[in-house]
């Protein structure tokens, strides 16, 4: 199983910023997909969970800003992220999910927010 994640670089406060995560697993569709991420300094965190049964979790700070999406038929998960404060900066972690079956990182993305 690998999970690639991109889309990360430059984004100024108030901007908007998608994340990429493509997998290749061989049913896509059973797994939890979330975003996790590590700003320097902290521990690495949930950003957003999105599971096979369509239900979502959203880490506080990020509510009303960001929404996680998926596509099954690509094989891939989308954090979309909208008014990034400075605060989101932080390397973005992707994570596939499935009781039983495994856990699953990809290498991060980078998203700094700076004006």
């Amino acid at each position: 199983v690998q999970l690639q994640a991109s889309g990360g670089g430059l984004v100024q406060p108030g901007g908007s910023l998608r994340l990429t995560c493509e997998a290749s697993i061989r049913i896509f569709s059973i797994y939890d997909m979330g975003w996790y991420r590590q700003a320097p300094g902290k521990q690495r965190e949930l950003v957003a969970v999105l599971t096979s049964a369509y239900s979502t979790n959203y880490a506080d700070s990020v509510k009303g800003r960001f929404t996680i999406s998926r596509d099954n038929a690509k094989n891939t998960a989308y954090l979309q992220m909208n008014s990034p404060k400075f605060e989101d900066t932080a390397v973005y972690y992707c994570n596939a999910h499935k009781r039983d079956l495994g856990d699953y990182w990809g290498k991060g993305t980078l998203v700094t927010v700076s004006s």
